[in-house]
């Protein structure tokens, strides 16, 4: 008998929930399956999926093959549909430790039922409990699932629900204890962390619980937070990253878009102004911010005009690190059935933007040559600055650690030390 194979596809969160799955499935004598753990997020990760299904499918003959995750969640009769696949598990499911129960091999041989996804709507509550973070040297903390936003581009709320918060009291112990096991370095992940609170009694704000954990935890050198919507901020957020030395100075935004139509048609919640807004009140805040940024390129009905607005965005915002998504239909969006832009022309603007990301970089990269980083060592030579930038070192240093470095350079998208 041999553990499950556990594939993972998509963002932190899913990450976080494949190790959950691991010790359900331990838990409950699961041995000898697959586990594919899905991305919804574009068309091209749900292919993705499909080609992870079947080259695992070759790779483990006779093992069942479980697919869950947000594609399973919003698809489920599409990965029914294929003959190596065994099981279909809902992301609520997923979570369930009486799940895990059904799925050893004897229950599943000659089970009739092979789609277990429910309304994911009706779910109130989300499993933030379940582990104590992941990652070797710096901890996921999970505080936030669902999303009640609906941009008209994304799938994402059907494959993951509505809102729901992790309370900030469970918060605080779970990194209390990654703390008294070494980590140095814990990040706040969710699907919308900005609505985090929401639901929660007083509906408290991310800010709140960012001080909470600052004030509550005082011997947690790094705190991070991951992608968060701008519009959304917080005044006590603020003063966090005004105040909080400890609040690391990176932010990865939610910006989707530069051009105030566009960003209408996507029903996003900020203007181009706002975002920039933003960027500038952090800067002044904290010198030191540097920003990420989501950004679509080829979104329906977007003129050339409409993309040098997106395009020009990236200096306007200062945007340092910058992820790009040639926009790609998602079947069941508003986005889907909007006019379409040809391939070639998605294509090219992705391009385009991609070389401003690698140029903004290169800027940043040369800006510091010659100074000093805190670095947490991720690797015995690879390590990450307080901004998130990657540092390659010439000798081996103490993983997990924090360490002072001085920049002597740069090469392929890394500082050097």
């Amino acid at each position: 008998m041999s553990a499950p194979v556990f594939s993972t596809l998509g963002c932190r969160l899913n990450a976080y929930e494949t190790e959950a799955m691991k010790e359900l499935a331990a838990a409950a004598g699961v041995e000898n399956a697959v586990v594919v753990n899905t991305c919804a997020v574009t068309a091209e990760a749900v292919r993705k999926a499909k080609q992870e299904i079947r080259r695992l499918a070759r790779e483990n003959p006779g093992a069942p093959v479980i697919v869950t995750g947000c594609a399973a969640q919003t698809e489920p009769e599409t990965f029914a549909a294929m003959p190596e696949v065994t099981r279909v598990v809902g992301n609520t499911e997923k979570m369930q430790a009486e799940t895990w129960t059904g799925l050893r091999v004897p229950d599943l041989i000659g089970a009739t039922e092979k789609v277990q996804v429910d309304d994911i709507m009706s779910v109130k509550e989300t499993a933030g409990h379940l582990i104590d973070g992941f990652g070797r040297h710096r901890a996921y903390v999970q505080v936030q699932n669902g999303c009640d936003h609906r941009c008209t581009f994304c799938i994402i709320p059907f494959g993951r629900g509505n809102s729901r918060s992790v309370p900030a009291g469970v918060v605080v112990e779970q990194i209390r204890r990654l703390v008294d096991r070494g980590f140095n370095e814990v990040v706040l992940t969710g699907v919308d962390l900005t609505s985090w609170g929401a639901d929660l009694p007083a509906t408290p704000r991310l800010g709140d619980l960012v001080m909470r954990i600052l004030r509550l935890v005082p011997d947690l050198p790094r705190l991070r937070i991951s992608s968060i919507d701008s519009i959304e901020a917080d005044e006590m957020l603020m003063q966090a990253i005004a105040t909080e030395p400890r609040l690391m100075p990176h932010l990865h935004l939610s910006l989707q878009a530069g051009d105030d139509m566009i960003l209408k048609r996507m029903k996003r919640r900020h203007l181009r102004d706002d975002a920039i807004r933003f960027c500038e009140d952090a800067r002044r805040l904290r010198p030191e911010i540097i920003f990420g940024a989501d950004i679509i390129a080829g979104f329906p009905t977007e003129t050339e005009e409409m993309f040098t607005n997106s395009l020009k965005l990236v200096e306007d915002c200062g945007l340092t690190f910058l992820h790009v998504f040639p926009f790609s239909p998602r079947k069941g969006t508003p986005a889907a059935r909007m006019p379409q832009l040809k391939g070639p022309v998605v294509k090219d603007r992705a391009g385009r933007l991609r070389a401003a990301g690698d140029l903004a970089l290169a800027r940043h990269l040369q800006a510091q040559v010659g100074r000093s980083h805190r670095v947490l060592m991720e690797g015995p030579r690879l390590g990450r600055t307080e901004q998130f930038t990657e540092v390659a070192f010439a000798a081996d240093q103490p993983e997990g650690q924090i360490i002072a470095a001085t920049i002597n350079g740069f090469a392929a998208g890394q500082l050097t030390a």
